[in-house]
């Protein structure tokens, strides 16, 4: 029994058991001497695992009694999380390197991260949902504020810190409600207790449990540590915070509404269609007066979880196969787009002011059209894969009776879509001003045109993610 347990776990032993090792070789041979190898070496292991997941697995297994679900739905997830924060830490090496910041408890804390991003996508019952949200809250609440010399970042983990544990308490009291009246912390007792008709307890406590999930996807009203952490962590690690995480915290949300709750679809409904909505206009409006680029993606990244959530909303099997294909685009578009901030450098030191790219077009035109796709695919303009994206997840609410948060979404993206064209006249039409330093990382480049490419070429067929992530919804929603 404990032999086909640890089958079925054994991708995140793996990475588990490579962090332990890596911190006792770390720790005995020279500490921050083997940080450059160290990333190589993690990002290699997580692309191995991703592919070994996505290769290997099949049908849907359980493990400790339910409390663990290996299924279609976690696994696609799990290629998502792994592939990005790989392609992550790669694209931060040389500018953490260059400023003194390259410590080998980095790349440790990101594979443990990883393990507990892996863990929520796949939870079964409420306490494995907990420890696996934890591992991973806590290891971003280090890296958030991995520059100790500087106070913005160390206010940046402080204040992810207060505020996480805020939602941590949410979560657990609402989890507490929900054991209190279903008798049972596992998904399964749950549905069936919450069957047709749940107690109001058990509502009360689903809120408490939404509240905490909400919390970790930034949406409104639970968004306000999003903007200062984004601004305040290096900004490797906000790359970092902007992709896998969320992709994590969104199959978690829809694994608990569904696994535990899709009995009662119209009562949660309605929560998860409030808080995409606040979230898609939020992030809109409040993005327009920004000028650091780091709190403007900060509030972009708000309203595309409004945008994802809204699949959710839907309550059927195509809106969370909206959801999982909205979240896979999302994320290349990002890692494209700290790609490009990653290498915005003046006199050799950071800079994330949007007027600094003033004419940055005539310098290089070919990165400034690479971040001109880039953008252009986030407001969701057709025919770039951001629109697809976009057009999803309206479908999938038309589709489930809320019309009204589909428009709200066209709405909502129409606004968005003034940001983001902020930053490309800006590049092509600006005022003439102080060049940034040319780009030096070729891996940064490479990073930048591999996530433009998609956003065009990838409008055939989508690579092919709709039919995974048909299947993958297939086994979360029957």
């Amino acid at each position: 029994m404990i032999q086909a347990d640890l089958n079925v776990i054994l991708p995140e032993l793996v990475i588990a058991v490579f962090a332990m090792l890596a911190l006792i070789g770390a720790v005995y041979s020279g500490k921050d001497k083997m940080a450059g190898m160290l990333i190589w070496l993690t990002a290699a292991l997580f692309v191995a695992m991703a592919f070994w997941i996505g290769s290997t697995g099949s049908g849907t297994r359980t493990a400790f009694g339910g409390m663990f679900v290996d299924d279609g739905f976690a696994r696609f997830a799990k290629v998502v999380v792994l592939l990005s924060a790989a392609a992550v830490m790669v694209m931060g090496q040389d500018y953490m390197a260059r400023r003194d910041m390259l410590r080998f408890e980095y790349p440790i804390l990101v594979a443990l991260c990883a393990v507990g991003m892996m863990m929520m996508v796949s939870a079964g019952d409420l306490m494995a949902l907990y420890m696996g949200l934890e591992l991973q809250s806590l290891s971003l609440y280090v890296v958030a504020s991995l520059r100790r010399d500087s106070i913005k970042s160390t206010e940046a983990g402080l204040k992810y810190f207060v505020l996480g544990s805020l939602s941590s308490g949410l979560l657990l009291y609402g989890a507490s409600l929900v054991y209190g009246y279903a008798g049972t912390t596992l998904f399964s007792g749950i549905i069936a207790a919450a069957d047709g008709h749940a107690p109001l307890g058990l509502l009360l406590g689903l809120v408490f449990v939404i509240s905490g999930m909400a919390f970790k996807v930034s949406a409104v009203p639970f968004h306000m540590w999003t903007p200062d952490v984004y601004e305040g962590a290096p900004t490797p690690i906000t790359a970092f915070f902007a992709t896998a995480p969320k992709v994590a915290a969104m199959g978690l949300f829809a694994r608990v509404v569904h696994d535990a709750f899709g009995g009662v679809v119209a009562d949660w409904q309605q929560i998860v269609a409030l808080l995409s909505v606040l979230s898609m206009f939020l992030g809109a409006v409040a993005a327009i007066g920004q000028r650091d680029i780091k709190r403007l993606m900060a509030y972009s990244s708000i309203a595309h979880m409004g945008f994802a959530l809204m699949g959710l909303a839907a309550g059927t099997a195509f809106g969370v196969q909206a959801m999982l294909i909205y979240m896979a685009i999302y994320v290349t578009m990002n890692i494209g787009t700290f790609a490009f901030i990653l290498s915005m450098a003046k006199d050799g030191q950071p800079v994330t002011d949007i007027a600094s790219l003033n004419m940055y077009s005539k310098r290089h035109p070919g990165r400034a059209l690479a971040v001109l796709i880039l953008m252009f695919s986030l407001a969701g303009v057709p025919p770039l894969v951001g629109f697809f994206g976009k057009f999803y997840v309206l479908r999938a609410a038309y589709d489930g009776g809320l019309a009204w948060l589909a428009v709200a979404g066209v709405v909502a993206s129409v606004i968005g879509a003034f940001y983001y064209l902020r930053i490309v006249y800006y590049m092509y039409f600006g005022e003439e001003g102080e060049a940034l330093d040319a780009p030096r990382s070729p891996v940064l480049w490479g990073f930048l045109m591999a996530s433009a490419a998609i956003m065009v070429l990838g409008v055939v067929n989508l690579f092919g993610i709709e039919g995974m992530a048909q299947a993958a919804a297939a086994t979360l929603v029957n």
